[in-house]
């Protein structure tokens, strides 16, 4: 009886171990932040003029990670492949313009809302196209698993009347395609372009029907609350002391970012 009641008080103490969240000493152990990016996602993330990668979520996430009293690990991965690349351990959170769904809040953790951002339709600035209407029979492209996509998708009565959807690996090939008038527009990120369009004057137009509202949020694995809550309050303590406005002027010229929005979950989808 006594050795039964040994064995079983250890199992317990066994199960109650792997149910701590260790998610955020994991990395303060380790001394480093694995974030994973796409690198051809300006201004959120890209490679700048000196071959080094930059952009607004590359440098708030480094911000993000001295205050966890942590070191930023900049990792550009396979976006098609993000949610796997962090459920597998080999990045440890999302933070590249990463939209809040409802499909991907099933597989991550996502943190407060940041930024606001919507999908929009982009064409080329001496294009006849001023609506969607305009737009039946033509192609229309998108990043592959990309919110832009998805609601290019998602707005059925439109995507039935063009001809074709392409896919591509990043919005940068995308974008060389409607110059060459191989795609007649572009389903995308309204800061993507935004910031495109103020590199290139005069090359794009946005429609002024857009697909989705949205926001941006950062990725934890499923479970890492620890690192997760850690997070929001790191970028609410950078909103104290003014770093995040300094930030997005930088980026924006103004400051875009959003506070004390409440996390979404998968109710705030039905």
């Amino acid at each position: 009886m006594s050795v039964f009641a040994i064995g079983c008080g250890g199992g317990a103490e066994e199960e109650a171990a792997a149910d701590v969240d260790t998610s955020l000493t994991d990395l303060q152990e380790r001394g480093t932040m694995i974030v994973g990016i796409d690198d051809q996602f300006p201004p959120m993330g890209f490679v700048g003029e000196d071959g080094e990668i930059t952009g607004f979520d590359v440098e708030l996430a480094k911000m993000v990670a001295e205050k966890l009293g942590v070191e930023a690990e900049i990792q550009p991965i396979d976006w098609a492949a993000k949610e796997m690349e962090l459920n597998s351990g080999n990045i440890d959170v999302i933070w590249n313009g990463y939209t809040i769904n409802a499909d991907r809040i099933k597989q991550v953790e996502f943190t407060k809302p940041y930024l606001n951002n919507e999908q929009v339709i982009v064409v080329a600035a001496d294009s006849t196209y001023k609506t969607k209407a305009d737009l039946e029979g033509k192609i229309v492209g998108a990043q592959v698993e990309s919110a832009g996509l998805e609601a290019l998708k998602a707005d059925e009565e439109f995507a039935a009347t063009l001809a074709e959807i392409p896919e591509y690996d990043d919005y940068m090939m995308a974008l060389l395609d409607l110059g060459s008038s191989r795609l007649d527009g572009i389903a995308i990120d309204k800061i993507y372009i935004g910031y495109a369009m103020a590199q290139e004057p005069g090359k794009y137009r946005i429609l002024d029907e857009s697909l989705q509202d949205e926001y941006y949020g950062i990725g934890c694995a499923k479970g890492a609350v620890a690192l997760r809550e850690a997070i929001d309050q790191a970028i609410d303590e950078l909103f104290e002391d003014g770093s995040i406005e300094a930030l997005s002027t930088k980026w924006f010229g103004e400051n875009i970012v959003i506070r004390d929005v409440d996390r979404l979950t998968a109710e705030d989808f039905k």
